[in-house]
């Protein structure tokens, strides 16, 4: 009997002793960091993982004390998926509640209007959110662009222009769809739709989109360059747009001479009539509006007057007198 009592107190000792030592654990501060940390959270992330992890990046000492009082406490199902800078030395205690609270806020990243994919993609990567390699991987995969309902032929035009936030490790696929759906919720059924009126599928509505995006920074102007194209294709006249001249150019030189514009390529609209086979930009949501409104006007010139804006005109004389006026004299 004596023995069988020892045996309890001595495991009853032992038992008190790991508590008092699992409890000084939990509010014991981690190692000394010599640099902010960022702990990532994702989907299907346990809180067991996301232990591991702190002690592999000497953020916690011992994994077992923190598991432990989660599952006591009933906290170890309410870690909350995001991005967290840890950058200074906590306790369990204090990392637990880090966890289960709300997330640092994510990194915004701004997209402007008329950039292509290759810029697009460049611009991510430069913002810290994967390399160009990891994105155009995904880009130039068949079962990706058939999952996001994207053309056979490529994602340009569908990467939405658009201020977004993301986690600085979130991945490359989950940012491409997030901007892709973007693109789907702005055109919606009703631009497929009006797109149709004008004889255009979806994809050259977008086409003529990013010609239209690219062609003028003026609001006002967007119908009429719209209108312009639409009235060529109408007549089977070649679009003749300058930026469809540059598109695929490499480096940084924008200019265009008289060569360039008898260079047969995929989207030169001076050497081929119609829309070129993909969109040359990703449209902002004024282009993607104008390009399937059209102004009711007969225009099928215009020429830029040196200031940003346009003279149009809807006869190759007055025209011809326009380029003379803004252009020869440039």
């Amino acid at each position: 009997m004596r023995v069988l009592l020892g045996l309890a107190l001595a495991a009853m000792l032992s038992a008190a002793a790991l508590g008092a030592a699992v409890f000084y654990e939990l509010r014991r501060p981690g190692p000394v960091l010599d640099a902010p940390v960022t702990i990532t959270v994702t989907k299907g992330d346990r809180l067991a993982d996301v232990a591991r992890d702190l002690k592999e990046r000497s953020i916690l000492r011992f994994v077992l004390p923190l598991l432990a009082w989660a599952r006591v406490t009933r906290q170890d199902r309410n870690i909350h998926y995001g991005e967290y800078v840890i950058s200074t030395r906590q306790t369990p205690l204090e990392l637990l509640a880090r966890l289960t609270g709300k997330p640092d806020p994510p990194h915004p990243v701004t997209v402007p209007e008329g950039l292509s994919v290759r810029e697009v993609v460049h611009l991510l990567a430069d913002a810290g959110f994967g390399s160009e390699e990891s994105f155009h991987c995904l880009l130039d995969d068949p079962e990706f662009l058939d999952a996001e309902s994207l053309p056979a032929i490529g994602p340009e035009g569908y990467l939405f222009p658009d201020t977004y936030a993301f986690a600085r490790e979130e991945s490359p696929a989950l940012i491409l769809k997030t901007m892709i759906e973007r693109f789907h919720e702005v055109s919606g059924a009703e631009f497929a739709r009006r797109a149709a009126e004008l004889g255009l599928t979806e994809h050259q509505a977008v086409t003529l989109a990013s010609l239209v995006e690219e062609e003028t920074a003026v609001p006002d102007e967007r119908r009429l360059v719209a209108a312009v194209f639409v009235n060529r294709l109408r007549k089977g006249m070649p679009l003749q747009s300058d930026p469809t001249v540059l598109y695929g150019r490499e480096g940084g030189d924008r200019r265009i001479r008289k060569k360039d514009l008898r260079r047969r390529t995929s989207h030169n609209t001076y050497t081929m009539v119609g829309l070129p086979p993909t969109p040359i930009a990703n449209p902002g949501r004024a282009a993607l509006e104008a390009a399937v409104d059209p102004a009711p006007v007969d225009y099928l010139y215009f020429v830029a007057r040196g200031d940003g804006s346009h003279q149009f005109s809807d006869n190759l004389a007055a025209h011809n007198a326009a380029v003379a006026k803004y252009v020869l004299k440039r």
